[in-house]
């Protein structure tokens, strides 16, 4: 299975929560670079899981802009910035076995680097730049995956 971890675009420091800080110009900016960019690398995703948070729900909705959503969108709460990453690997194992080939997961620091981790025991778990993605190959029948890369929006620009 492929799995695609995004961390959401830059969002604003100030709001009522931190559930409810909304992206910035720039995260909108950044999260549209870089699905203009997926989106010629894997058109598409079976399953794509959300976090609850304004700015991940904000940037998934930018994302979509870019990247048809064929597949099933599911607002996941085990996604946001304090969940358990081994949950979240076993959700994403559950889904392979039946038989999901793509996923989009879009959450937030730490939890990104963590899953990173999870799925791919022999990492450290990496930073994420805002809207960065990871690309993990997952193989369910030995549990383990193989991170093939990692883009932002900054190292995208400069290979402009």
């Amino acid at each position: 299975m492929h799995v695609y971890i995004m961390r959401h675009g830059d969002a604003a420091l100030d709001a009522a929560s931190d559930a409810q800080r909304p992206l910035t110009r720039y995260g909108v900016e950044e999260t549209q670079q870089m699905s203009r960019w997926l989106v010629e690398q894997q058109p598409a995703f079976d399953v794509t899981l959300v976090s609850p948070f304004l700015r991940a729900q904000q940037t998934f909705m930018h994302f979509s802009e870019n990247v048809p959503q064929s597949g099933k969108v599911e607002t996941l709460e085990l996604l946001t910035p304090a969940g358990d990453a081994k949950e979240v690997s076993d959700y994403l194992h559950a889904l392979a076995r039946e038989g999901v080939d793509t996923v989009m997961v879009i959450s937030h620091l730490p939890l990104v680097g963590y899953l990173v981790t999870a799925l791919c025991p022999e990492q450290c778990p990496p930073m994420f730049a805002t809207a960065g993605i990871a690309h993990i190959d997952y193989d369910v029948t030995t549990s383990r995956g193989t991170l093939c890369w990692q883009e932002s929006p900054s190292r995208l620009a400069a290979a402009m």
